[in-house]
């Protein structure tokens, strides 16, 4: 077991818990909308811009947040210019992002390239910094707000994107806010999760909420709460077996989505519940 000074515990099981509240609050709008390939393409490029940060001697969470941010830009307003289907441009940034990201690892000079590739990779508990906690309590706080403040609007275009314009919501202004809020949390989780895995906790919580409940609002009341439960428990685990906190946290988000499966109360009734 990892014994850990005080000061670190607290600052990282409070990441943990904010990681997981903004993944899988923002999850909640990638799962419904079909979004999931745009978040699996945002997290390989915060990868890629931690990496950059890395190889630049800048702080990655700068690179992973403007690295994603720009993604975000480029699969919404551009695309949108552009003409362009999603996954035409969604594939195009995946491919070239993750080859930057080992471009950028393998330019690190001497031996801290594997250690650092493993970090970014994997997450790690001793990566999270006040700074971090910061910004993603600002991030969770945003977040809350956006949906408290138009829930009605954001109902509308996650059912049905077309009757909400109809009936005057401007959807695209909420299309664009759902992508910068996905970039901004995956790339903020990105040094607790792990490049690789952020995407996981993006959607394993709202999946698994979404075999238990029809009612929209104790989806978006109980997405956050098995994140939030997963990114703690993961975290004990990764305490207790020393494995990497990242892999950690979403074994045990997927082993919570395996288990609602086999005892969904809507599968037992032969309803439709989202994977």
């Amino acid at each position: 077991m990892i014994a850990l000074p005080s000061p670190l515990l607290i600052t990282s099981m409070a990441a943990a818990l904010l990681a997981g509240f903004v993944c899988s609050t923002v999850g909640i709008f990638v799962v419904r909308m079909n979004l999931s390939s745009i978040g699996y393409c945002m997290s390989h490029a915060a990868f890629a811009g931690a990496a950059f940060g890395i190889m630049a001697a800048i702080d990655p969470l700068v690179g992973a947040v403007i690295f994603s941010l720009g993604t975000a830009l480029l699969i919404g307003p551009l695309g949108e210019k552009a003409k362009l289907e999603s996954n035409v441009i969604i594939g195009f940034l995946f491919s070239v992002t993750i080859a930057l990201a080992f471009i950028f690892l393998s330019m690190i000079p001497g031996q801290a390239a594997s250690g650092t590739a493993l970090r970014i990779l994997w997450g790690s508990i001793f990566a999270v910094t006040h700074q971090m906690v910061l910004l993603l309590l600002l991030l969770a706080a945003a977040l809350l707000a956006f949906v408290i403040l138009f829930y009605k609007e954001i109902v509308a275009v996650l059912f049905h994107r077309k009757l909400a314009e109809a009936a005057g919501v401007n959807t695209t202004v909420f299309y664009f806010a759902i992508l910068f809020f996905t970039a901004a949390a995956v790339s903020l989780s990105l040094r607790l999760v792990g490049g690789l895995l952020v995407f996981a906790l993006i959607v394993n919580p709202t999946s698994t909420a979404y075999q238990f409940f029809y009612d929209f609002k104790k989806i978006v009341v109980a997405s956050p709460l098995v994140g939030m439960a997963s990114c703690l428990a993961g975290f004990f685990l990764s305490l207790l077996t020393d494995f990497p906190v990242g892999a950690s946290i979403v074994i045990v988000s997927a082993g919570g989505f395996a288990a609602s499966i086999a005892v969904s109360p809507k599968r037992r009734r032969g309803g439709s519940a989202a994977s």
